[in-house]
């Protein structure tokens, strides 16, 4: 049964007292109506007025394998009747060591330790705060700066802040920030006419190289989305960067964090994306898709060469003392646990391969749209780059807010997108069809018409 009266009087609730990340609250308040979902299944989320909505982009990039999937539905229930919780300091639990153990035999080999947090920007703290602590244990202390890409984003959190680079989020806050030494990115949008993805990806390696001869003494290590900068508008670049990426940073003793807390678990047509470069990162931060979308768990996996370096006596205060009071928690390790074991016993990243291909086809003719400056994909992940003019890419003054026109207008069609700016993109479950990546097509075609004649 329907019901717009109870949609619209929890809507009046939440904006009574809630705070919504990454949002203009007055928005909410004149033409940006809140809608409150009551319940979800597979790739649908339905509101209380019975409305549905396609999820494109996976509730920001978090969910698998559908929303209520009835494998990591019994898992968190089986686990919620055992123990919903324990302290991880001096304690343990199966589902954590399951989780572990999982994590260690899917990763690049060499990646034998995993260290667990809440979230992304925790994952990314602790990365850093890793590399920083093992070159003092080991009697370098002078490696204290880390070099980050251009348009880079490792979340929200302070130093997670500080070693990213899109300015709508960093620039208020750079007075409490570190500073860090910032390397043109390998993005392929900005590629010159007849160079391919490839050529120039190694072009651009060419400052991050100059960086690394000049800074190594002082750096402790590279941080890097591999293959796509999500939260600057899917910008994405070739694996050859990440080769050339790991054979210097090995070459001049500096770390390399591997930011695969969005791409990961298969989202650009491997399980992890450094998979494509060939290379293993000397630490891993994941989180996201690692609990299907269920509940918030994130993991650091690193090497046994990081973790030797604060393994000591108690005396010497070499160890790593950071905390969280819901590390390895028993439910969120459940999901995960159940979530690997999907990937373990089901063909999903021949199956997404699939889809992928399904993907650029429904929408290879937006590549010929006046107002597309470019279609990209890289696995699971497919953007369209909509501007003002073709020929020139100019883009839209964003106080035009052309994105929000095309979400407004998807909504009406049943279907969530939620623009970075004025790209469109997908990134969907797992569990998507063709049909439904036709339905997502044909809404994105419709959108940026909308887009451009507002």
């Amino acid at each position: 049964m329907t019901n717009s009266n109870d949609r619209d009087r929890l809507a009046a609730r939440d904006l009574a007292h809630l705070w919504h990340p990454c949002t203009q609250m007055k928005d909410h308040e004149r033409e940006l109506p809140l809608i409150p979902i009551r319940s979800g299944s597979g790739v649908w989320l339905e509101g209380h007025d019975g409305a549905r909505y396609l999820d494109a982009i996976s509730s920001w990039w978090v969910n698998l394998f559908g929303h209520a999937n009835p494998r990591i539905n019994a898992a968190v229930a089986a686990q919620l009747g055992k123990l919903e919780h324990v302290i991880f300091a001096g304690f343990t639990h199966e589902p954590a060591v399951d989780v572990a153990e999982a994590l260690v035999r899917l990763a690049p080999a060499g990646l034998e330790r995993c260290f667990f947090a809440d979230n992304g920007s925790a994952a990314v703290e602790v990365a850093v705060k890793m590399s920083f602590h093992y070159w003092r244990n080991r009697g370098r202390a002078g490696k204290q700066r880390f070099i980050t890409l251009a348009n880079s984003y490792h979340g929200e959190t302070l130093g997670a802040l500080a070693v990213g680079n899109v300015a709508l989020y960093k620039d208020i806050y750079a007075p409490l920030l570190m500073d860090v030494i910032t390397a043109p990115s390998p993005d392929c949008f900005d590629r010159e006419a007849g160079e391919s993805w490839e050529e120039h990806s190694k072009r651009q390696f060419a400052p991050m190289r100059a960086l690394l001869e000049r800074h190594a003494h002082e750096t402790a290590a590279v941080i890097v989305e591999p293959l796509v900068q999500c939260a600057a508008g899917m910008r994405m670049h070739h694996p050859a960067y990440l080769t050339l990426l790991r054979e210097a940073c090995t070459d001049l003793g500096v770390h390399l964090i591997a930011d695969e807390i969005a791409v990961g678990f298969g989202r650009t047509g491997t399980l992890f994306a450094c998979e494509q470069a060939g290379i293993r990162p000397d630490f891993m931060c994941l989180s996201k898709g690692l609990t299907g979308g269920y509940l918030p768990l994130s993991a650091v996996l690193t090497t046994n060469d990081v973790y030797e370096a604060f393994y000591d006596e108690y005396a010497k205060l070499n160890a790593f003392l950071h905390s969280h009071s819901y590390t390895g928690n028993p439910l969120a390790c459940a999901a995960a646990r159940a979530t690997l074991g999907i990937f373990e016993s089901q063909p999903v990243i021949a199956r997404n391969r699939e889809l992928a291909a399904h993907m650029a086809r429904a929408t290879a003719s937006l590549a010929d749209h006046p107002h597309v400056a470019e279609v990209r994909q890289t696995g699971m992940i497919l953007a369209i780059e909509v501007v003002k003019d073709r020929g020139s890419r100019t883009p839209y003054d964003f106080r035009e807010r052309r994105g929000l026109v095309a979400y407004r207008h998807a909504l009406s069609r049943g279907v969530l997108l939620r623009p970075i700016g004025n790209v469109l993109y997908f990134m969907p479950p797992y569990v998507i069809t063709p049909d439904e990546i036709d339905l997502l097509a044909d809404v994105a075609r419709t959108a940026i018409e909308a887009m451009t004649c507002a």
